[in-house]
């Protein structure tokens, strides 16, 4: 009787241990029995963005859309000249399906403007990032350094506007809000607007929603003294794995006279939207 009585309790005592060992190897199995072939713990690597390769950036503006952009280059009267002017500059490029970009700059007797398309194909080395993912990322950083002002909404917008009517002058001096495009928009650095100046909203720096993924716009009047004024324009978008960015820039040679600043936005973003197309964003 003893003995079955023993033989039951170290049955039971093995039983305990036995389960506190399978238990202790329970718990671990979580993580000791994680493999890759368990369908559970399978990691799959993100997925690639959408676009492998990158356009030639010379080609991607047309022959008309330069017309536009660059008054004068029509007018250049040597050929040599005016075939090399459309063609572009393309930027140094180490990996063309990469990054890769192009300049034209063309001088006429009212001003002188410049033209600059930039496009990088983004691509993420962590499998658990998706190319789309890190392009966000980046184009993120891009709008920062933008810096972009806050959207000006002034309740005194109305009786700005009354005040501009008023006023025949494109850029209209300190404590003469004007709404008149020409020369009064302000620059991305708020700075460097006119003391007082008011400008419509649609002109200010800004976000853009109908563009691409993402995108913005950044609208900039330098500051260079007794010299003509130049403003540049930037229009930047991302679609999936692409980022674009366009400058267009224009220094007008006659002193006093500011770049139209609806003017260069508009034909910028109609640009920008040409591009955006032809990647099929």
């Amino acid at each position: 009787m003893q003995r079955k009585a023993y033989v039951p309790g170290v049955a039971a005592c093995l039983a305990v241990l036995l389960a506190g060992c399978t238990g202790g190897s329970g718990d671990g199995a979580t993580s000791d029995d994680s493999n890759p072939g368990r369908p559970g713990v399978t990691t799959e690597a993100a997925e690639p963005g959408k676009y492998k390769t990158l356009p030639e950036p010379c080609g991607a503006v047309g022959d008309k859309t330069l017309d536009s952009l660059l008054p004068g280059i029509e007018e250049i009267p040597d050929e040599a000249q005016r075939e090399k002017a459309y063609k572009g500059e393309p930027t140094l490029a180490y990996d063309t399906d990469r990054k890769v970009g192009c300049r034209w700059k063309v001088e006429s007797a009212e001003a002188t403007n410049h033209l600059f398309v930039d496009f990088e194909r983004v691509v993420s080395y962590d499998n658990s990032v998706s190319d789309d993912s890190q392009a966000e990322q980046l184009f993120a950083k891009q709008v920062e350094a933008a810096d972009l002002p806050e959207p000006v909404v002034s309740e005194s917008a109305p009786s700005s506007s009354s005040s501009s009517t008023s006023s025949p002058e494109s850029g209209s001096p300190s404590g003469s809000p004007s709404a008149t495009p020409s020369g009064s928009a302000p620059s991305g650095d708020a700075s460097s607007s006119p003391s007082g100046s008011a400008t419509p909203t649609d002109l200010q720096p800004r976000l853009l929603d109908d563009l691409g993924d993402e995108g913005y716009l950044d609208d900039a009047l330098s500051d260079s003294g007794s010299t003509a004024k130049q403003r540049t324009v930037t229009v930047a978008f991302r679609t999936s794995n692409v980022m674009v960015t366009i400058e267009y820039a224009e220094q007008s040679a006659t002193l006093g006279v500011v770049p139209d600043s609806e003017e260069m936005q508009d034909m910028a973003r109609k640009l920008a939207s040409q591009l955006a197309d032809s990647l099929g964003g």
